[in-house]
């Protein structure tokens, strides 16, 4: 498949934030994926999956303010700031409430669960499904332990990986080499710049990794995910045994806000687990990843949709 078609969005604030678009010949036609992705992460992390769902439907993921190719303004960075950007990138692609579209399937990676969870509870009519990838149902302080400032520090990256674009890059591959490839290539290089003595430097400065922090550990999914009344999909990735102690807590955490989501009369969310699997489930099992957003799709898909169901077959 071709590659994507970059565009960018003047936001209410001025500032400008890049998103990239594909599956552009399906127009307006339910239904459209928005792929939100994670700290210190860029939209094509989601490249894998968005090829994939491509085939049959229209895909928008955007850079968060602060990443990739867009805007890293002083402010902005609160989580519910970072909702307006990505349900304004959907108004600006013709879907959402805001501009009479059709209703978007909202799935947010790690961290940027938490962005995608406020962005339907803020716009329920412009989210038809909402899925939480491997995040977004726990409070980050209780599921970390760790303080803001404590939590960007163990974001940061040896200063040998960041030696050169070549030692990035190899690092990157190491983790997985048997899922290394172009879309794995081009997500590590949008994560960095290059510098002129070679070395390379997070494209997220630690002034935004700090901001953007701040703002996701104010998040209490006890208090957002309740008021999310759209079909809600959970993808656990558990790398670790049925006796890990990490596993066992956000498998708990899952539970309590289930609980409370029952309790306000919300359907139960669905839950899928993969074992053996790591956090980066787009590079891991991204033929899964796509049937799991395309079933999620099926399953909110609003009237006049005359009954299609988005297919995801491998590239």
């Amino acid at each position: 498949m071709s590659a994507p078609d970059p565009f960018v969005v003047r936001v209410d604030t001025g500032d400008e934030i890049h998103a990239l678009e594909w599956g552009m010949e399906h127009g307006l036609r339910p239904p459209c994926f928005l792929l939100v992705h994670g700290l210190a992460q860029t939209a094509w992390s989601w490249a894998p999956v968005a090829r994939r769902l491509a085939v049959s439907a229209r895909v928008l993921a955007p850079d968060l303010r602060g990443h990739g190719g867009s805007a890293a303004p002083r402010s902005g960075y609160d989580a519910e700031s970072l909702a307006w950007d990505v349900l304004t990138v959907a108004s600006a692609a013709g879907f959402g409430e805001a501009v009479g579209g059709p209703p978007v399937i909202l799935a947010g990676h790690g961290t940027g669960a938490i962005v995608a969870a406020v962005a339907a509870m803020l716009a329920p009519g412009s989210v038809a499904g909402l899925a939480l990838v491997d995040g977004g149902w726990e409070a980050l302080g209780e599921a970390t332990g760790l303080s803001v400032e404590q939590y960007v520090a163990a974001l940061a990256e040896p200063p040998e990986v960041l030696r050169s674009i070549d030692t990035f890059l190899a690092d990157r591959r190491a983790f997985d080499p048997a899922t290394w490839d172009a879309d794995q290539e081009q997500a590590a290089r949008a994560q960095v710049d290059e510098k002129h003595a070679g070395h390379v430097s997070l494209v997220a400065r630690p002034r935004v990794l700090r901001a953007v922090s701040a703002g996701l550990f104010a998040y209490d999914p006890r208090e957002v995910l309740p008021q999310v009344r759209a079909p809600l999909l959970a993808i656990a990735a558990e790398a670790g045994g049925a006796d890990d102690d990490a596993i066992r807590e956000r498998r708990l955490a899952l539970a309590d806000v289930e609980r409370v989501r029952a309790a306000a009369g919300c359907d139960p969310a669905r839950v899928v687990r993969w074992g053996g699997c790591g956090h980066n489930v787009m590079r891991y099992r991204p033929d899964a990843l796509a049937a799991e957003l395309a079933a999620l799709a099926a399953e909110g898909a609003p009237a006049g949709m005359d009954g299609r169901t988005p297919t995801a077959p491998p590239l």
